[in-house]
């Protein structure tokens, strides 16, 4: 029950209640601020009027502050929300800090300390490995025994909606004697989901598996954009580069792990099975449901829930070097990929590297991502009694390079 008039399809009930930063009009300000049906709540201003304690974690105009604070705040910032949007007696006090989302401008919601992205997705990695190799296609000898992940770039994580102009770099086609400079002419999404760190961790001390609930706060959508042409060159021997480096959309609304106990499922059977240190005993696979969309099109509908590594153990591993968590942290999933030939996480599969130009509904082909073209990446996963949670969107346009 609430004292709100929400529809009963919303995808921001108060089962979600994400948390995001956002301006209103041409004020520069920045505040703290929830979704909630149709508005955006003011959480900077709800918490000063109703002298709430952790209020002074919210005035920074970023989240990293209340992530910092630990679980124990989150789950008091949490009930407090609930308390707020479901008691009658708050309703004059609240309303009047419920802006229209149509309202508001949304920013990138924390201050990214270090960002990473994993290669989770056992039918991404087959058909990468197919296109590239298709007479001799496997998965990496280690795949199956760890993560598999690189140190991307946290200076060019960007939040939704911010532009994105084609990367220039070397190429060299494997028809080519030798290798060109100029922008990139394999533009490619991942559509990943990304976990965002909260609580801090120690230098040498590894986070376990079974910690990960204490340290990471929330889940957000992904776009790592991605120049094909530019990392077949580059990644020999070494990994991702310029290819990734450029630019990496994210989300503007970061969904707590409290609003997924519903979306909760168990991973994939892992064979061999892994290390002491990457063993679960909770189930922290994923049912979300994604969808890619360019230029207003459907194209596909990857689902998460087929992760062949989950969160948990991505954090494991991360840091059983000794490799320590800081606040603000961003690690991410890779490219989401199913079975399906209409739930391939990139344009790479779903054209099969150029080979199979796919056709939209309006009757243009693409293989790789022209100057532009926008992509939308959205998500939802189920909650209680058949509510859906939702991501919003991770939006992005291609602008032609400068060179």
């Amino acid at each position: 029950m609430t004292w709100l008039e929400l529809a009963d399809d919303t995808p921001f009930g108060l089962d979600n209640l994400p948390y995001g930063a956002f301006s209103v009009g041409g004020v520069p300000e920045r505040r703290i601020g929830v979704p909630v049906g149709e508005h955006v709540l003011d959480l900077t201003a709800a918490a000063a009027e109703t002298a709430a304690a952790f209020a002074p974690l919210l005035t920074s105009g970023v989240l990293n502050p209340l992530l910092a604070a630990g679980p124990g705040t989150w789950r008091e910032v949490r009930e407090r929300l609930r308390d707020w949007l479901t008691e009658p007696r708050y309703a004059d006090q609240l309303r009047k800090h419920l802006v229209p989302q149509g309202e508001v401008t949304t920013h990138l919601a924390f201050e990214v300390a270090d960002y990473v992205d994993f290669y989770s997705s056992e039918h991404h990695a087959l058909n990468a490995s197919e296109i590239f190799r298709p007479d001799a296609a496997e998965l990496p000898p280690n795949w199956k025994h760890l993560p598999i992940g690189y140190h991307g770039r946290a200076g060019t994580v960007f939040a939704s909606g911010t532009p994105v102009v084609r990367p220039r770099g070397q190429r060299k086609p494997r028809s080519a004697d030798a290798p060109s400079f100029g922008p990139s002419r394999l533009l490619d999404i991942e559509a990943e989901v990304g976990f965002v760190v909260g609580a801090p961790s120690t230098v040498g001390t590894p986070v376990s598996t079974e910690d990960f609930a204490d340290h990471v706060f929330g889940v957000c959508l992904i776009n790592d954009w991605s120049a094909r042409d530019l990392q077949a060159w580059e990644s020999q021997p070494l990994g991702p580069f310029l290819a990734k480096s450029f630019a990496t959309s994210v989300s503007p609304w970061i969904v707590p792990l409290a609003a997924l106990d519903h979306a909760r499922v168990e991973g994939p059977k892992q064979d061999p099975e892994p290390f002491d240190y990457l063993r679960t005993t909770e189930n922290w696979g994923l049912d979300l449901a994604l969808e890619i969309r360019l230029n207003g099109h459907l194209v596909s509908s990857p689902p998460f829930a087929t992760q062949y590594w989950t969160a948990p153990q991505q954090l494991a591993h991360l840091t059983i070097n000794g490799a320590s968590l800081r606040t603000g942290d961003l690690y991410a999933s890779g490219t989401v990929t199913g079975p399906e030939r209409d739930q391939r996480g990139s344009l790479l599969e779903l054209s099969w590297g150029g080979r199979e130009p796919f056709e939209l509904p309006d009757g243009q082909t693409r293989t790789f991502l022209e100057d532009g073209d926008e992509v939308v990446i959205s998500g939802t996963a189920p909650g209680p009694g058949g509510a859906r949670i939702g991501f919003g969107e991770v939006r992005g346009k291609v602008l032609p390079s400068p060179g």
